[in-house]
């Protein structure tokens, strides 16, 4: 193999790895797609697509400090199970922010979680992960309520 051919197998390698930060089919852009389409499991009233989208080792932390976490899949899909009830989704949720490591493999989102009318009562925070299939999964997710500040 000629030194040409190198630089362009490094290039076209390069290529291919997951771009962290910006651009069509960067991680960022690859996370944003997965955390609006967890998001859109919700609006469809379709809880087994909502579950595709958690990690078998998911962690969700609830509101309440004395309240456990949700550990596993198929606790969370469990403990989930009520929202997905009923005609019109409870609640909705969209990122205004997401960040990827460099190393692309975890990403943070976050956003505003609004209720059926549209007024923000809280605000998520999922942690997904890179994994081996190559799906971005929800590995650690929690909601604070907004502030009711003054």
């Amino acid at each position: 193999m000629n030194r040409r051919t190198m630089i362009l197998a490094g290039v076209a390698s390069l290529s291919a790895q997951a771009q962290p930060q910006g651009g069509p089919g960067s991680a960022k852009e690859q996370v944003a797609k997965a955390e609006r389409g967890f998001a859109a499991s919700m609006a469809k009233r379709d809880a087994a697509v909502f579950a595709s989208f958690l990690s078998d080792e998911a962690v969700f932390l609830g509101n309440n400090p004395a309240q456990p976490a949700l550990r596993g899949k198929p606790a969370v899909a469990a403990g989930w199970k009520g929202f997905f009830e009923g005609p019109a989704a409870p609640f909705s949720w969209d990122p205004d922010i997401i960040e990827v490591l460099d190393s692309g493999k975890l990403a943070l989102s976050s956003g505003p979680v609004k209720d059926s009318k549209g007024k923000s009562i809280a605000r998520f925070t999922s942690i997904w992960r890179l994994e081996g299939d190559g799906q971005w999964r929800v590995i650690f997710d929690r909601g604070c309520p907004v502030c009711k500040c003054g």
